[in-house]
């Protein structure tokens, strides 16, 4: 989709989004910060948290010696049971039982709630513990029911968190997940810190699509473990995912269509080389405002704000345009330009019926056949966005804006050789647009060609000393080198610039993010990096970028409700269905350990000590 630049994260000079989260993406990492600490979930390590040690009597002289494939069978239904998670003896509940003193399970009485009542306590301790070893067995031969049937009686003689979580390894591997969720959370409620049986239970509520409670309970058994359990580790990451995309959903389903931020349709709008006006539309013209023709001009004067106010002041113009008709040879225009609104509100299949129709009505119409390759682009059509360029072509091979946002597909899909002899096409047949020789650099960069990029940026920077946007992008790549310094410098001129040239609605605020991630990462300066953020926030109140940075700026400092505020309020302001996503991903994760700091506060302690330990503080880059 040929989206602003600096707003894409898979095209921009290492985008916002991309410094505020690469380190999950690049770690397979989750942030959570509890009572202050920040701690990554990672996927490194794997160390499981089982015993697999069996515990025999020693035989006596006169125990009769099993023969040896008594022997293999026991061993094997041992290896099945320690495979499946089933305990072979006591040590995770931190109890040892006395040895059985019975040999057989035929041996042992008749245990049911009447007769238990009747026994010593060490005899229900010996009968437990043999009635487990026999669960065992009949689970590692598959017989669950006459497992579940012998752990069953060892709960009745002592209940014990192992013997619920073992029965309901049974009822996981029978599929009957309630089950599952009830004897855990009984083994759960005996031992907090059961971490098999928080796994199984979040097994079994993913199963029951209870995806909250799954992702709380790989959450819990995570911090247990010091996050060196890659299972479970990747299961929050599978969660967290499940999550978001299902809120995502219904977020979708209720989301009115509305513009972006002014900051995201400026940069949109900028994509493409500046023309003027059709031939009788300009200012100048009378047209009147219940005509066509005047909405059409209205439309393009309320362009000219770069405002919010102004920008849903046009896409109205140019609906009313439509209604009332009688436009002539600016037909084809309107669609084009009510397309181009529809698209940013995020209503794509109007957008393509109306860029359909500029064609129809205009085959030479280059622009209309760009826009609708964004548009199949945005909804994964590589092939038809890649149809449309051809065809944009052969109407006019030398029309630059074709070659740029040819390149931009090429970015998107990683094939920066390509992209950048798009860019570099674009630059031939047009050397004054600005965005070109950004976009090269920035693809040169992306390519390794780090002395090409910096070289394109500095000769950009000197044919180009005006315009604010070629010192943002040079200052995010410096940034991206940790050039703190020379970085700030660079966004220092870039806001200057916008505050100097421009009227207060229209100040593009990527560099005071870009400066505000800079401070941080260079000083740890919070409060410099908030003040930043708000600044932004004051200046477009829609901007994603500058509320999901301030949502990671206040993650960091352990700010875990207000955080999650404006993760939320992020997800709210996201206009693609992948982009909300992103949003509450961020959101869940935050909202989680918000949980699990209620429901175990005795995780939080043990997070600041690994954090003392070095085990915890992640950096946003």
């Amino acid at each position: 989709m040929a989206e602003p630049i600096g707003i894409d994260a898979s095209r921009a000079a290492p985008s916002l989004w991309d410094r505020v989260s690469n380190w999950v993406s690049e770690n397979k990492a989750v942030a959570y910060t509890i009572a202050g600490t920040v701690v990554v979930i990672t996927s490194a390590g794997a160390i499981y948290y089982f015993s697999g040690q069996k515990s025999t009597p020693s035989s006596s002289p006169t125990e009769k010696r099993k023969s040896k494939k008594e022997r293999r069978k026991e061993k094997k239904a041992a290896e099945e049971a320690q495979k499946s998670g089933i305990s072979l003896n006591d040590t995770e509940a931190g109890t040892v039982p006395k040895p059985p003193t019975v040999e057989t399970e035929d041996e042992l009485p008749e245990i049911n709630e009447s007769t238990v009542e009747s026994f010593t306590a060490e005899d229900r301790a010996t009968y437990a513990g043999k009635l487990k070893a026999a669960g065992n067995k009949a689970y590692g031969s598959k017989d669950y029911n006459r497992a579940i049937e012998l752990y069953g009686k060892a709960i009745l003689c002592k209940p014990d968190p192992v013997y619920y979580s073992n029965r309901a390894a049974c009822y996981n591997a029978l599929s009957e997940w309630d089950k599952v969720v009830e004897d855990t959370t009984a083994a759960i409620s005996m031992d907090a810190e059961y971490v098999k049986a928080l796994n199984r239970r979040a097994h079994a509520y993913e199963h029951l699509g209870f995806f909250s409670e799954a992702l709380l309970d790989y959450t819990a058994s995570c911090i247990i473990d010091g996050f060196k359990n890659e299972n479970s580790a990747q299961s929050v990451e599978r969660l967290l995912k499940k999550v978001a995309e299902k809120k995502g959903k219904a977020i979708l389903a209720e989301k009115k269509n509305k513009l972006p931020s002014a900051t995201f349709v400026s940069n949109y709008l900028q994509s493409f080389r500046p023309q003027p006006p059709p031939s009788g539309l300009e200012e100048s013209a009378d047209l009147g405002e219940e005509t066509g023709k005047g909405q059409l001009q209205r439309g393009l004067n309320a362009m000219k704000k770069r405002t919010a106010e102004g920008y849903d002041e046009a896409s109205a113009a140019f609906k009313k345009a439509l209604e009332l008709g009688d436009l002539g040879e600016h037909e084809a225009f309107a669609h084009n330009m009510r397309a181009t609104f529809l698209y940013l509100e995020g209503d794509t299949t109007p957008a393509l019926e109306d860029l359909t129709k500029a064609i129809e009505l205009q085959p030479a119409f280059t622009q209309a056949y760009i826009k609708r390759a964004s548009v199949q682009l945005e909804l994964g059509n590589k092939d038809l966005a890649s149809d449309d360029f051809d065809k944009a072509t052969a109407q006019n091979k030398d029309d630059p804006d074709i070659f740029y946002h040819r390149a931009q597909l090429h970015f998107i899909l990683g094939e920066f050789a390509d992209a950048a002899k798009d860019y570099q096409k674009s630059i031939d047949l047009d050397r004054e647009f600005i965005y070109s020789h950004i976009q090269l650099g920035v693809t040169q960069y992306k390519m390794g060609s780090i002395a090409s990029s910096m070289a394109t940026f500095r000769r950009t920077i000197k044919n180009f000393d005006k315009v604010p946007d070629v010192y943002n992008y040079y200052g995010e790549l410096l940034l991206d080198q940790q050039k703190y310094q020379e970085a700030i410098e660079r966004f220092d001129t870039a806001i200057e610039m916008e505050r100097q040239t421009k009227p207060t609605g229209a100040i593009n605020v990527l560099p005071l993010i870009n400066k505000a991630l800079a401070l941080f990462q260079w000083k740890q300066d919070f409060k410099a990096a908030e003040d930043l953020c708000e600044k932004a926030l004051v200046l477009d109140p829609e901007c994603d970028i500058a509320v999901a940075t301030m949502a990671q700026l206040l993650l960091q400092q352990g700010k875990v409700v207000k955080a999650l505020e404006y993760f939320e309020r992020a997800a709210e302001l996201s206009r693609t269905e992948g982009e909300i996503v992103n949003a509450l991903s961020y959101a869940e994760a935050t909202r989680t350990q918000l949980e699990v700091s209620q429901k175990y506060p005795q995780l939080a302690a043990r997070l600041q000590q690994m954090e003392g330990a070095g085990l915890g503080g992640p950096q946003m880059r």
